[in-house]
């Protein structure tokens, strides 16, 4: 081992390893263009299906909409930032990866870890939802939730651990199918819109939202504050699309195509959520029952079809849910690409000699998710189990808002100390994008903490944090390795002058 003080590697330790390390933590090219951009809408179109109108109780509809504008700026803004990086710095550790050449190790693992949070918690929520539309159609009781779950993630684990050709392929199809599920709700909610009756039906009373049952409510019921407090979930409609990046040593030409994946998916994902927010709203169902609801999409196809073809319609909706879930593949690679740096147990980059997948990482991603999931139920979810999913979006979105914070000031100093570096892709944002994302996630995590309602969520993520931190401070800095990324920022490779 040798010891480095500069101020490349900040007192850190890395190990000797020989070429047989990185033999044994290969992976494989084969994502293209399309296959991309399906994955990074596939990794996000569960938050069009559930999550998001918890806001509608919130705010109301107007509270939601303007949340959900500032929101997709901001992940507009980002993903132009991310594509910048992503282009320059083709590594796996994504979100890590620029953090550590612009910011040091201790920058590179605290963007990791809260990547790390997001990306474990992210599928347990969608896994969560799904389980709430699987119990609405077959008539389970909540108390079953749990088992919903071990099945899913048995499932969803095992054909990932078939190799990550087959799981991409899988989440194209699913994800297609979950777009085309929601233009067609879209299409048929048209000849039931009555957009002032229903959408405008929430008002501001002693308990929250009330509500009016002839609607022309006002828009912004509950104020400025009701936008604030609308945020989290409007994250929920855009959160984890920044996980492309993760796959960076998995695509064909990360250079040219993971700009171009990121700026379609946000896009997509950004027509969609307006069409989700718009026509679920303003449907007979009302954006005051939706604010509630568990499963609104079937909700919604209820207010439509009736019962018993909303249940059919639903089991095709809960695909959405799947290609999430089935996408799920970022707190996978972000263990691995930890790991294989050391800043996690090295064990856990260990891929399939024969498929080239991080079977353990993703193993223990899901483990820990499925762990996290429990936990949340038995501490008090079973008894409040729509409370239970408000509570995992907040935990996630704390952890989300906390990476983007950095990966905007890792852009922001890479701009500067990397100025030469090669850059296939430049955001037409620059800096001004990277200063707004960090405004509006430091105001979405600020607002956090004054929703009564789900603060302890922020708390319960903000310890998970803290702990990370402490862990990676006394033991993991001593132990990290030479992967390629590491290489890169200890060697100041390709270091420019500073930009003007």
């Amino acid at each position: 081992m040798s010891k480095r003080t500069d101020g490349r590697t900040a007192g850190v330790t890395y190990q000797a390893v020989d070429q047989s390390y990185f033999e044994q933590r290969q992976l494989q090219r084969h994502a293209g263009l399309f296959s991309l951009w399906m994955m990074g809408v596939g990794a996000v179109i569960a938050g069009e299906y559930s999550g998001w109108n918890i806001g509608f109780s919130q705010g109301g509809f107007g509270g939601l909409l303007l949340a959900a504008l500032i929101i997709g700026f901001m992940y507009v803004c980002l993903c132009c930032s991310i594509g910048e990086m992503s282009a320059a710095l083709p590594h796996t550790g994504g979100a890590y990866s620029f953090s550590r050449t612009a910011l040091g190790p201790w920058g590179g693992f605290t963007t990791g870890l809260a990547e790390n949070i997001e990306f474990v918690l992210a599928p347990a929520a969608n896994m969560f939802f799904m389980s709430s539309y699987l119990a609405a159609i077959f008539g389970t009781p909540d108390s079953a939730l749990p088992l919903w779950w071990a099945g899913g993630y048995a499932v969803m684990l095992g054909l990932s651990l078939r190799g990550l050709e087959l799981s991409m392929r899988v989440v194209i199809y699913i994800t297609v199918a979950a777009i085309a599920v929601l233009l067609f709700f879209f299409v048929v909610a048209i000849p039931h819109l009555d957009f002032a009756r229903y959408a405008l039906n929430i008002a501001a009373g002693p308990q929250g939202s009330a509500l009016l049952p002839e609607g022309n409510g006002p828009w912004l019921p509950f104020g400025f504050t009701g936008v604030m407090l609308s945020l989290p979930f409007a994250v929920y409609m855009f959160l984890a699309v920044e996980q492309l990046p993760l796959t960076a040593e998995e695509a064909k030409n990360p250079k040219r195509d993971m700009p171009r994946a990121l700026i379609l998916s946000i896009l997509t994902l950004a027509a969609l959520a307006l069409g989700v927010l718009f026509f679920s709203a303003s449907i007979p169902h009302g954006a005051h029952a939706m604010g509630t609801s568990g499963e609104p999409l079937l909700d919604g196809f209820r207010t439509i079809f009736g019962d018993g073809w909303a249940k059919l319609l639903a089991s095709v909706a809960v695909l959405g849910l799947a290609a999430s879930f089935a996408g799920s593949f970022a707190s996978g690679r972000n263990i691995y690409s930890l790991s294989r740096a050391g800043y996690l147990p090295t064990a856990l980059s260990v891929t399939n000699p024969r498929t080239k997948t991080p079977n353990i990482a993703l193993a223990a991603g899901s483990g820990l998710a499925l762990f996290m999931l429990l936990l949340v139920w038995f501490l008090g979810g079973r008894h409040n189990v729509a409370f239970m999913g408000g509570f995992l979006v907040s935990m996630i979105v704390f952890a989300g808002m906390v990476s983007y914070v950095m990966q905007s000031i890792a852009f922001l100093r890479l701009r500067t100390t990397y100025a030469a570096i090669e850059r296939p892709f430049i955001s037409p944002f620059g800096r001004f994008g990277a200063y707004a994302t960090i405004f509006i996630c430091v105001v979405t995590l600020a607002y956090q903490f004054f929703d009564p309602l789900y603060r302890w969520a922020a708390i319960a993520a903000a310890v998970w944090y803290a702990v990370g931190l402490a862990y990676f401070g006394f033991y993991r800095r001593h132990r990290l390795v030479l992967s390629p990324e590491e290489e890169f920022a200890v060697s100041g490779g390709m270091r420019g002058q500073p930009a003007e």
